[in-house]
């Protein structure tokens, strides 16, 4: 597919996971791609590599401008940095709900805000921001992270009411527990690592893992020219999890 031929698209948090699967397949497209990560060390050509900490308002603007010098504009943005949390409302102090708000919702806050001025210059400009399954049902151990992917969501909606009138698109992707470096971690790092993948895999109605280049898929779909008609939605990409209800398996 050549959808995204003559594109510029900059994705952050692209050096791994579901990130690095977008771009990946941006590039593949036919789109001209730059990454922002905190490490991009191991992003190569085609794509283009940028260290960026969206903490950090001069650090996204540096890297903005940036990338957006090195590609020659701007049409697509991927705003897929983010960090994960545990626990439930009593088990993170105040300073770590400030500090993955500050990734996850304000990360987004931020680059958006860098990047609208070249967005509205294009004639193909759309935002895809990644959520969560997190932001629709209740999940146990994740109140903090699903605060801010809640958040997220309805950033969501507010920017694309705010910018549909300058050509704009904006939506999300909801996806399920997907099988990524970070959850990876978070695998090792249980008891019973292979009990906690089957349980995780379990939930999901199609009993496995979503995997990063199905989410990127479903990002490629909603950021690409095709979808010109989509804005505010939220695309789940969840193995069923948000809306299926299965009997269970008779024995």
């Amino acid at each position: 597919m050549s959808d995204f031929e003559g594109l510029k698209a900059l994705v952050t948090g692209g050096a791994s996971g579901i990130g690095r699967a977008t771009a990946d397949l941006l590039a593949e497209r036919g789109a001209q791609v730059a990454v922002l990560d905190l490490d991009p060390s191991s992003v190569d050509k085609p794509l283009l590599a940028f260290r960026a900490d969206v903490t950090d308002d001069t650090s996204v603007r540096e890297a903005v401008a940036a990338a957006v010098d090195g590609l020659g504009g701007l049409d697509v943005l991927v705003n897929n940095a983010g960090i994960g949390a545990q626990g439930t409302v009593e088990d993170n102090s105040d300073d770590e709900w400030r500090r993955v708000h500050d990734v996850n919702v304000l990360g987004m806050v931020r680059t958006t805000r860098a990047c609208l001025p070249q967005l509205r210059a294009s004639r193909h400009a759309a935002i895809v921001n990644t959520c969560s399954i997190a932001a629709t049902a209740g999940l146990p151990q994740r109140a903090l992270y699903s605060a801010t992917k809640g958040a997220v969501y309805s950033l969501t909606l507010a920017m694309a009411a705010d910018h549909v009138r300058e050509g704009i698109r904006v939506n999300c992707v909801n996806p399920g527990t997907v099988d990524t470096p970070w959850v990876g971690r978070l695998l090792d790092a249980a008891d019973d690592p292979a009990a906690e993948r089957a349980a995780l895999e379990a939930r999901q109605p199609t009993g496995r893992l979503v995997s990063a280049a199905e989410v990127a898929g479903a990002i490629a779909y909603l950021a690409g020219p095709l979808s010109g008609a989509t804005t505010g939605t939220a695309l789940a990409v969840d193995g069923g999890m948000q809306g299926l209800r299965l009997r269970p398996v008779a024995r």
